[in-house]
C-alpha cells in the first residue's frame, strides 16, 4: 500500500515488491545488511577532506 511508511531496513526487506526485485536481482536480504554495515563503519571514524571542512566553515562569512 503507498501510504505505509517503511521505519527500518527490516520493514524495507521485508516488502514484497523489494523481495521481488532482488530476487530478480539474485540480491540477498543478508548482502543488504553487510552493505550498510560496512557503509556505517566507514561513517563512523570519517572526517572529511580538509577543503571540505573550509568551505564549510568560511560559507557563512
Amino acid at each position: 500500500m503507498m501510504t505505509e511508511r517503511i521505519r527500518t531496513l527490516d520493514d524495507l526487506l521485508s516488502d514484497p515488491m523489494v523481495q521481488l526485485v532482488m530476487t530478480r536481482d539474485s540480491v540477498r536480504p543478508e548482502d543488504v545488511r553487510l552493505l550498510f554495515k560496512r557503509a556505517r563503519d566507514r561513517s563512523v571514524n570519517f572526517t572529511p577532506p580538509a577543503h571540505v571542512i573550509d568551505a564549510c566553515c568560511t560559507a557563512g562569512a
